[in-house]
């Protein structure tokens, strides 16, 4: 079993991923990024790496002899100008503007593969937990009526169309009707623009109508940035008078699963996984 090397950004997942490892018997070693990583994290051998130190995230994981990386959490489009690598950093750094021109997918694949190029191998979070991933079919008790299978297909075809021009990976629509698609503000932001909208157009609580997708994006780097949902997304879609939450089986990661599947139930919110 290779021992692993958790770049670790904020949210849940990191943690999700490290308690993971540490049940099943993996070795690890948690870089906490820092400004990002969590509380929940300093209970794990590891160290604190500024975000453009390359070389001291790199020999760090070297001397504790991890084999694979994961890069798990959130972590902002970092201002370039602000940024103080040591040498390995600044040595990817221009490769590293160059790509952020293109967009976040493209920086990502640049930074996977500043890791391959120092002999770790990359994993995603899917592959680590194999049980992360929404499965095909409905998340707990709450399954689709057949009148939202046309919201269902259509939002996830919103959401593959954005993700082709790497604009983001979420979609709203109801009743056949676009409300909402993601960019830059993330999924929270975009169910909160949608709450604002006019019960007319998105159903309320009690009579809910529509559907949010995310989907990742086709060019997409699926070991990194998966798109994900929690149980703060379940209630989000709820207040937002939506019906349900949809996205293609095995690529689309669930953080509190146990909870995400309590929450859903609770409110009457199907979480429905679709075979791509």
């Amino acid at each position: 079993m290779k021992k692993l090397g958790l770049i670790a950004g904020g949210g849940s997942l990191p943690v999700e991923i490290a308690e993971h490892c540490q049940r099943s018997g993996r070795p690890l070693f948690v870089i906490r990024l820092k400004g990002y990583a969590g509380d929940g994290l300093e209970p794990y051998a590891g160290a604190e790496v500024g975000l453009a130190e390359l070389g001291k995230c790199f020999k760090a994981l070297k001397r504790a002899k991890c084999e694979a990386v994961c890069l798990a959490g959130q972590v902002a489009r970092p201002d370039f100008s602000t940024l103080m690598p040591d040498l390995r950093g600044l040595a990817a750094l221009p490769a590293a503007i160059a790509a952020a021109r293109k967009g976040d997918d493209a920086l990502l694949r640049m930074l996977v593969h500043e890791f391959e190029k120092e002999g770790f191998a990359v994993e995603g979070a899917h592959e680590v937990m194999d049980d992360l991933s929404l499965g095909a079919g409905p998340l707990g008790k709450v399954a689709p009526a057949p009148e939202y299978e046309h919201d269902i297909h259509q939002a996830l075809e919103v959401a593959r169309a954005i993700g082709r021009v790497d604009a983001g990976q979420a979609a709203v629509v109801c009743r056949g009707l676009v409300l909402a698609l993601e960019a830059a503000e993330g999924t929270d932001a975009l169910l909160a623009r949608v709450a604002e909208l006019p019960e007319a157009l998105r159903g309320r609580p009690g009579a809910a109508e529509g559907v949010l997708a995310k989907a990742p994006k086709p060019i997409q780097e699926t070991r990194v940035d998966l798109p994900t949902i929690g149980p703060a997304t379940v209630e989000a879609v709820a207040r937002a008078g939506l019906a349900g939450i949809v996205g293609e089986a095995g690529k689309l990661l669930v953080l509190e699963r146990e909870a995400v599947i309590s929450r859903a139930d609770e409110l009457g919110v199907f979480v429905f996984g679709v075979e791509s």
